[in-house]
């Protein structure tokens, strides 16, 4: 009989399993509760009365549900973190990247075969390895494990030569562990960044889906550029390795080109002009929110911006949902709405990684999430905030980097983190910024001759900015003319602009940071080390 614990996985009640089912609770589980049916080929569970003819199968057990002791034997299957040997027993710790400390297989050398006891011999940290036997209550009185595995069978099916193993049992520097991103999720912080930012990006979707939000792709390819900073990398398949060949406007009698007969001639080119990889989802997902209510994307952008920041990446993913009928006020409510979602769904399932980086990286973390869920956002108009600012750093310019602030001034990363942890301690919306420095596409401030936009910028402690948003600008006449002041061309916009012509409609929207979202729950200080394989000027290694 199935215990009640995986019936439940079966059943997927009330809250989503991200996990696939593992909990089987195998102290229920009788010896022939899985087996291999050979006249089907196909592996099912059966009852204790199932015939013995077929081979048994261990049932597989991941170490985050090591929890309680078995009556039978079940399988381990993982990478070896450390080995110590004593006169009559080994020890042999194992994760196989469910949780982060794995189990303790202890293997008792007058109860395994000499087949074991060979295989015990290849045991190297970082060997992968097979490991069968009971779980029972562990003896230990430090309280950190409660359950270990009683080993009768040990293999290891893949060796691990100690003597070029970069990742030695030692803490070893961000910096380092970045030249060896292809085994870094080896280690407990990377490996913990990955638990957290799969239940954040789970909780993402499961936030939007239950308000209704539909679920949509816009092109990483494009020929927009959505904020009008230039900042792209450009698609060509037009061979550079050979520049006499390449297409050149003097060589057709395109007007427009001909002003430059030194450009290249991108009608020639795959897609039949200039094309760039996007820099964010925003503009087509406004299409969609203009026919279907309420979308959000969430997808990988790009921004070829040359810095070198704890903060930036080339290559990162954006959540932009857009609301139809929307102004900034629903759009902050929605953004504040689902950061609390989200960061609360970490604290409920991943309390052991939140722990540990509390632990080693903020002694402050788990308090200042529980903070930010519990507590309204903060609100402060850009005015205000410059204001406060002016009013601080005038008690000793030195200490700030950019201590020159005034209204324009576009905020600094030391600007962001002070409002947001010693103003105003927690997340701060910061609203209606100047019109300068911000995108063509945000909508004017009536109240202020258009001065500045309606639109804001989510600040929260450690990081900095985490969302920027707006409502869009809806009236046809503004934005044509908004389009000229930042010199893009409005025919490369017909189409964002035919969603002014026809029914045009108040809507607004945001984007979050997704790698910013999981530095600022993990407490690390640097992106890099929130995405598996960072891109950065000089860098696109892996």
């Amino acid at each position: 009989m199935l215990s009640a614990r995986l019936a439940r996985a079966f059943v997927l009640p009330g809250r989503i399993q991200l996990r696939p089912v593992r909990a089987l609770a195998v102290s229920t589980v009788s010896k022939s509760l899985i087996t291999t049916s050979t006249s089907t080929s196909s592996t099912r569970l059966f009852s204790a009365t199932t015939s013995t003819s077929a081979p048994t199968v261990l049932p597989r057990v991941k170490t985050i549900d090591a929890k309680d002791p078995t009556e039978v034997p079940v399988i381990v299957k993982g990478w070896v973190r450390t080995i110590r040997k004593q006169k009559t027993l080994a020890f042999v710790q194992v994760n196989d990247g469910s949780n982060l400390k794995g189990i303790q297989c202890v293997v008792a050398f007058d109860d395994v075969d000499e087949t074991t006891m060979a295989q015990l011999d290849k045991v190297t940290t970082g060997c992968a390895v097979y490991v069968e036997g009971p779980l029972v209550s562990s003896p230990s009185k430090s309280g950190e494990q409660n359950i270990e595995m009683a080993a009768t069978k040990l293999t290891v099916v893949g060796d691990c030569p100690p003597d070029q193993y970069p990742l030695a049992k030692k803490r070893h520097t961000m910096e380092y562990l970045r030249t060896i991103a292809h085994l870094r999720p080896r280690t407990n912080t990377i490996a913990a960044v990955a638990r957290v930012r799969s239940a954040l990006a789970g909780a993402i979707h499961e936030y939007f889906q239950k308000a209704g939000f539909l679920y949509v792709q816009t092109p990483l390819i494009t020929a927009s550029d959505c904020e009008g900073a230039g900042e792209l990398f450009r698609v060509t398949t037009l061979d550079l390795d050979n520049v006499d060949a390449l297409p050149r406007a003097s060589d057709n009698d395109d007007e427009e080109n001909n002003n430059n007969s030194q450009a290249v001639d991108y009608s020639q080119d795959f897609f039949g002009k200039p094309s760039f990889l996007t820099v964010s989802g925003q503009l087509g997902g406004e299409t969609h929110a203009c026919a279907l209510g309420d979308i959000y994307t969430f997808g990988p952008t790009f921004r070829a911006e040359n810095s070198q920041t704890t903060r930036h990446l080339a290559e990162f993913n954006m959540v932009e949902p857009e609301m139809a009928f929307a102004d900034l006020q629903v759009a902050m409510a929605n953004a504040e709405g689902m950061v609390k979602y989200v960061v609360q769904h970490v604290l409920d399932n991943c309390q052991e990684d939140l722990q540990f980086f509390t632990k080693f990286y903020d002694k402050q973390k788990m308090a200042s999430l529980e903070r930010l869920v519990n507590e309204p956002f903060a609100r402060v108009s850009y005015r205000e905030a410059i204001g406060y600012l002016q009013e601080e750093i005038a008690k000793d310019p030195s200490k700030w980097q950019f201590p020159d602030v005034e209204f324009g001034t576009d905020l600094a990363t030391e600007h962001e983190r002070w409002l947001a942890e010693t103003k105003f301690n927690t997340a701060t919306f910061v609203y209606n910024y100047p019109k300068s420095i911000k995108a063509f596409y945000m909508r004017d401030n009536e109240e202020d001759g258009g001065e500045t936009v309606n639109a804001m910028d989510l600040l929260v402690p450690g990081v900095g900015e985490l969302v920027g948003g707006s409502q869009r600008e809806e009236r046809l006449d503004v934005l044509e003319k908004k389009l000229e002041e930042v010199g893009l061309d409005k025919e490369d916009y017909w189409w964002y602009l035919d969603l002014r012509r026809f029914g045009s409609v108040p809507h607004a929207g945001y984007g979050l940071g997704f790698e910013r979202l999981v530095t600022y729950v993990c407490g690390i200080e640097n992106i890099r080390d929130a995405i598996a394989f960072p891109r950065y000027p000089g860098n696109a290694e892996f």
